[in-house]
């Protein structure tokens, strides 16, 4: 009965998705006329703003007024006008009749966490480009959806984590979402609601875990695989205590569960399930370890960002899931959306023009005091860009600093994938190296060596001369002669994909390129200590591959420093 009522309600919603989906994959076809009926209909519905009357709005007429009128920014030029609507005052930003329902959080350059106004409309665009990338992908795996909907692991962060003086709710967009949930599609996700206000990252985990392994799993969607691999190893290292909650029908005491949110799973958590626990038994006993590819077989498709640093983390999937397909969920910040990835394997998107106004800076402008931009429709084939959003959440132009690549297009629309952060570059002596050289370099070594790393980060090391450091976990490098051959294969690859680097290395203003072995667990330190120091939350954590600080290196428990 259950099931078919789930079909009953699922249905409707994905009728409606499949229109969604429908209606931008048609307006992709006239990318340019949607793009800039839908500047102009944000720049009308905020005229009578602050920053609208300050930036001449009224006076808008084209997209190149809308430039003459708006110079390009970033956080910190919104963030007086955001700082007013924290305050109540929601004119400074937005026209009347306009809700602000709470800001989303997300990690910022200082020590406070920016926050981005989550406005009706914003949230609407947002649930919208879920939906239009959801029936994308469920339709392409339909065992997804062929009996009632398959369930879904999604972990989300409290959109309650604190309140601004006007009492308006800060935290994460995804935990919104989640409590606004039609009930009966509620129950499709595994995670409960009030998971999202776990704040310990292992706990959570656990969470998440002991209420999805005796489900018949369809997909699970995080933005960073890194959350995925964490999770499912930590399930292995836990297995005896999951076996034995599942069994008893318990949640173990040692997790740090608020008793708030334990009261609210407790009937959840005391359903005994001692099948699924006498079959993760067996997996053991034959395998000597609990993965998801023998307890989640059936796993359509895994879901999570692929571009950028994201790669390095997907060549760990197949030791835990087997050759499973991947969908990237697409180029998303807080910020907004920026692209909906229509196929399995490719870190590329459409450009969500249904959505957000765009616009592009051309790689070789960005140093530019005053740099000329193009609109999507313009991008050429092959280019880098930096992307700037105008969003329904009262962002003009606003640069968020992310490369990305235009791969093609679909209809009028750039098909885009991310590179990497424009902060994430290095130059000591002009070398100009980027983090998307460091992570393509790192790539291409471990396969010729046939390492498998964690993870890494490139660090400048001040010296004389100064040089570059690679930071690996201790276990992860078997012998020094691994980490020769390793550390020299990164070095070729980095002198063939940046020509000054290798410049200043034959001048000798650069040293060699060394290993430093930092202690295990290091990673999960550094990450607690970023996440802590500039807010955000575990699910929107990025690990960076490269950082361009030279007293960063100081902050790690080192082992040992090889090949210098």
């Amino acid at each position: 009965m259950l099931r078919f009522i789930k079909r009953l309600v699922g249905r409707p919603i994905a009728n409606r998705a499949r229109r969604l989906a429908g209606e931008f994959l048609q307006q992709t076809e006239q990318a340019g006329k949607v793009q800039r009926d839908l500047l102009l209909s944000r720049i009308a519905r905020n005229a009578d703003s602050d920053f609208g009357r300050d930036h001449h709005f009224a006076e808008i007429r084209t997209p190149e007024d809308f430039r003459r009128r708006v110079p390009i920014g970033d956080y910190n030029r919104h963030e007086p006008y955001i700082d007013r609507v924290r305050n109540g005052e929601v004119s400074a930003l937005f026209g009347p009749g306009t809700e602000v329902l709470m800001f989303a959080m997300t990690s910022g350059t200082t020590n406070r966490p920016k926050t981005i106004p989550v406005t009706r409309e914003a949230l609407q665009d947002y649930r919208e480009g879920w939906l239009v990338w959801g029936i994308q992908a469920f339709d392409a795996h339909p065992d997804m959806i062929q009996d009632g909907m398959r369930p879904i692991l999604q972990i989300a962060s409290d959109w309650r984590e604190s309140y601004t003086t006007a009492g308006i709710p800060c935290g994460a967009i995804t935990g919104l979402t989640a409590s606004m949930q039609n009930r009966m599609v509620r129950t499709t996700y595994c995670m409960p609601p009030s998971g999202s206000r776990i704040k310990d990252v292992e706990s959570k985990y656990y969470v998440a875990l002991r209420y999805s392994i005796y489900k018949n799993l369809g997909t699970i969607i995080a933005a960073n695989p890194s959350t995925i691999l964490n999770m499912v190893r930590l399930g292995d290292r836990e297995r005896e205590t999951l076996v034995r909650d599942l069994y008893n029908g318990t949640l173990d005491p040692k997790w740090a569960v608020p008793d708030d949110v334990r009261r609210e799973i407790r009937f959840r958590t005391r359903i005994r399930r001692k099948e699924t626990a006498r079959r993760l038994e067996s997996i053991i006993a034959e395998h000597g370890r609990l993965l998801p590819r023998d307890y989640w077989p059936n796993l359509e498709f895994l879901s999570n960002w692929m571009g950028g640093t994201m790669r390095a983390y997907l060549r760990g999937y197949p030791e835990f899931f087997g050759e499973k397909p991947v969908r990237d969920v697409g180029l998303i910040a807080s910020e907004g959306r920026m692209t909906i990835p229509i196929e399995d394997g490719t870190p590329a998107g459409v450009l969500d023009i249904r959505h957000h106004y765009f616009e592009f800076i051309p790689e070789e402008e960005a140093e530019k005091p005053d740099p000329q931009t193009v609109e999507a429709v313009d991008l050429v084939e092959g280019k880098n860009y930096f992307i700037l959003l105008t969003t329904a959440g009262g962002l003009y132009r606003y640069n968020i600093f992310d490369l990305v690549r235009c791969v093609g297009f679909h209809g009028e629309a750039p098909v885009v994938e991310f590179l990497n952060k424009g902060a994430h570059f290095s130059s000591m002596t002009g070398e100009k190296l980027s983090e998307h050289q460091v992570i393509t370099a790192v790539e291409t070594a471990q396969r010729s060596v046939g390492l498998r790393l964690r993870s890494y980060l490139l660090l400048p090391i001040w010296g004389d001369p100064p040089a570059y450091g690679i930071l690996v976990e201790n276990s992860d490098l078997p012998d020094d002669e691994r980490a020769d051959r390793f550390v020299a294969a990164v070095e070729d690859q980095l002198r063939t994909l940046n020509v000054e680097y290798a410049a200043k290395r034959d001048s000798l203003r650069l040293g060699p390129l060394r290993t430093i072995r930092i202690q295990d667990g290091g990673w999960g330190e550094f990450q607690k200590r970023r996440l802590a120091r500039s807010g955000g939350t575990v699910e929107q954590y990025k690990q960076p591959h490269l950082i361009p600080d030279v007293e960063a290196i100081h902050a790690f428990p080192i082992v040992a420093t090889i090949n210098s």
